[in-house]
């Protein structure tokens, strides 16, 4: 919600405006948002006695029947506009097929969208509802690592334009975020990996006490997606709470003073110098987690190579990105990223590099006096420094596949999403996203989230095989958003 209070002063040539505009909006933790004990979602909802919810196939696929059964045991009409949405579907297109059911739904002014899903969904569906009458309210439910840690605290929404992520877009605050752990018993164990690299981000430049138990426990976190899987130590699992509270609340202390970017020289902005433009140059996109991580862990040996980063940190700052599975090379990050990186992103920073860097751990100081000259060598550098590191600084699972391209005609697009719901217990063998949830599924009695009961032992190993090839490109046909009205 914004409050706006003005002031108009006649000048001798005209008139001066002076405006300050209230911002405010809440975060509330709660496990299980679509479980009808749990009435706060509804609560927000009462007031118009039904619901548009934007989301993308995978989550509704997962989750669509509980949402269903939540807002009918509320009695809220419940109406579902489905897209795909990863970068290549990140798009003006996209995001002009939910605005076209915003207006089919006949949005009320003030009435909010709900928005479920990754970063990625809201971010273009927040951006449809900045847009939308110019001012159009939106609630979020975050499903992802990245969704829940970093998308959830900026209100920066966006699209894809061109090559350049996020260059469409605006600054608008949702009335409402909820954040739900438990959704990501069902994520790929690649996209908890791909959401790790924002906790590094942050822990490393600005919350050591959060960096150390990432240390501590890394391999841990990411098998046990955050000591949510059946059969976490309860050790993680009290690890993982304070690690996302505490990462949550620390980047909402350094944006909220900021939320608009009127301050250029942004902690938060580590690992997104380069990044921007590396992340999409390959045939098939980089993860963003990667992507930063590569950004990251160079930018990291630059600091080293100017005596900012101790070699004992840095060292341990690279592993932590290593045994986490996070790129901290590519091929294709080389000289020319370097100059056009550089070139591009001083333009969003005002003419300045503005770029971030850990110095020590914990703490973060900016560069602006680094000439071309210097990155060549530090890259130079970097590159020899990588090799001795596992997988030659490789990631694993690096690019994006079924889970977050963004298609709905591959065959394959639900494999890595229907492997970790069947071991989260969602979906029994002989059920698929793509042919919705039919049948029983008992073993052992354990409930599962959509409250069939299922048997599970869910201990993903996280060691995935070396993705270090991108996988084969798809055909960029995308099918229009589907819509389900549910009565």
């Amino acid at each position: 919600m914004s409050d706006l209070k003005a002031s108009v002063q006649e000048t001798n040539h005209g008139f001066h405006v002076e405006g300050y505009e209230k911002i405010e909006y809440d975060f509330t933790f709660v496990d299980g948002v679509f479980d009808v004990a749990n009435p706060h979602l509804a609560e927000c909802y009462r007031k118009w006695g039904r619901v548009l919810a934007v989301t993308d196939k995978n989550v509704y696929g997962l989750y669509g029947r509980k949402m269903e059964n939540y807002f009918n045991h509320y009695n809220l009409k419940l109406k579902v506009h489905q897209t795909s949405i990863g970068e290549k579907a990140k798009t003006i297109d996209t995001f002009l097929e939910i605005a076209d059911s915003m207006t089919e739904f006949g949005i009320i002014r003030k009435e909010p969208v709900l928005v479920v899903g990754g970063g990625l969904v809201t971010d273009v569906a927040g951006f449809a509802c900045a847009a939308y009458r110019r001012n159009t309210n939106f609630i979020r439910v975050p499903t992802t690592v990245i969704g829940l840690i970093d998308a959830s605290v900026s209100i920066k929404v966006a699209v894809n334009y061109g090559r350049y992520k996020n260059r469409l877009g605006a600054y608008h605050a949702p009335l409402h975020t909820f954040l739900d752990f438990t959704f990501l018993r069902t994520l790929p164990v690649a996209q908890v990996r791909n959401g790790f690299a924002e906790l590094i981000k942050i822990s490393s430049c600005s919350h050591i006490q959060v960096f150390d138990l990432l240390d501590k426990f890394c391999e841990q976190l990411i098998e046990t997606r955050f000591g949510r899987a059946d059969g976490s130590r309860d050790e993680i699992r009290r690890a993982a709470d304070i690690i996302n509270r505490e990462g949550i609340y620390e980047m909402l202390k350094l944006e909220s003073p900021n939320l608009h970017e009127i301050g250029l020289d942004r902690v938060i902005a580590y690992g997104h110098t380069w990044s921007p433009m590396h992340e999409l140059i390959p045939e098939t996109p980089l993860r963003h987690g990667h992507a930063i991580s590569i950004d990251m862990a160079y930018s990291a040996t630059l600091a080293k190579e100017r005596g900012l980063l101790p070699d004992k940190e840095y060292h341990r700052l690279l592993s932590l990105f290593s045994r986490a599975g996070l790129s901290i090379d590519h091929p294709q990050f080389d000289d020319e990223v370097l100059d056009k990186g550089t070139a591009a992103i001083m333009k969003t920073r005002d003419g300045l590099l503005r770029l971030a860097v850990p110095s020590p751990l914990g703490s973060c100081t900016f560069l602006n006096d680094v000439a071309p000259q210097e990155l060549q060598s530090a890259l130079k550098k970097h590159k020899e420094i990588v090799k001795r590191y596992p997988r030659e600084g490789a990631g694993i699972e690096a690019y994006v596949d079924s889970s977050d391209t963004g298609y709905t005609d591959l065959e394959t697009e639900n494999l890595s999403v229907e492997k970790a719901a069947r071991e989260a217990g969602v979906l029994g063998e002989t059920q698929s996203i793509a042919n919705g949830f039919k049948g029983a599924c008992e073993t052992n009695g354990h409930t599962s989230l959509l409250g069939v009961n299922v048997g599970v032992d869910d201990h993903a190993n996280g060691h995935a095989m070396d993705s270090s090839r991108p996988v084969s490109d798809a055909t960029s046909n995308r099918k229009a958003g589907q819509e389900i009205l549910v009565r």
